[in-house]
């Protein structure tokens, strides 16, 4: 690793952002050959990705798989009138549901948009979808006043923030 001073991490975090920032490489151990490429072990850079990690500098690392590819076409962004008090413990019991890929808190924009919370369902069809946007109402029951489905009528690229070189 090389040395402990602010200048020095900064620059090597830096750079194992820019090595990472793309994607893992798909080799059976990936933190090896970016270490090599920066000079150091593996395991360093595991330890400085952890480091990044836990002080909030990257949020988190992960499969970003295309759900297209994989067989889920039907897509919808289900939004949901959730009571404000319940919100945050209600998110965490959607997001958890295995169908769910994201959900979040967003703000209402009255009286056009009543909904407040917002969760993803990747499925075969629709019926699908609809079938488990039924299990999140039963799940939020008297909790929630209302919520519809968005579907999703293209592919959009997602990527996060990149630094350049």
């Amino acid at each position: 690793m090389p040395p402990e001073t602010n200048d020095t991490l900064q620059d090597f975090d830096r750079r194992l952002i820019l090595a990472t920032q793309s994607g893992l490489p798909l080799v059976a151990r990936p933190y090896e050959q970016i270490g090599v490429a920066l000079g150091v072990s593996g395991e360093v850079v595991r330890e400085r990705l952890a480091v990044m990690l836990a002080d909030g500098r990257i949020r988190r690392m992960g499969a970003v798989p295309n759900h297209y590819a994989i067989g889920y076409t039907a897509n919808g962004m289900s939004v949901w009138n959730v009571d404000d008090q319940r919100i945050d413990e209600l998110g965490i019991v959607v997001g958890a549901l295995s169908f769910v890929s994201h959900c979040y808190r967003r703000p209402r924009r009255l009286p056009l948009w009543p909904y407040n919370l917002f969760a993803m369902v990747h499925a075969a069809s629709r019926a699908e979808v609809e079938t488990d946007v039924a299990r999140i109402a039963d799940l939020l029951g008297t909790a929630c006043s209302g919520h519809d489905i968005l579907y999703s009528s293209r592919i959009l690229k997602k990527t996060g923030l990149r630094l350049s070189a």
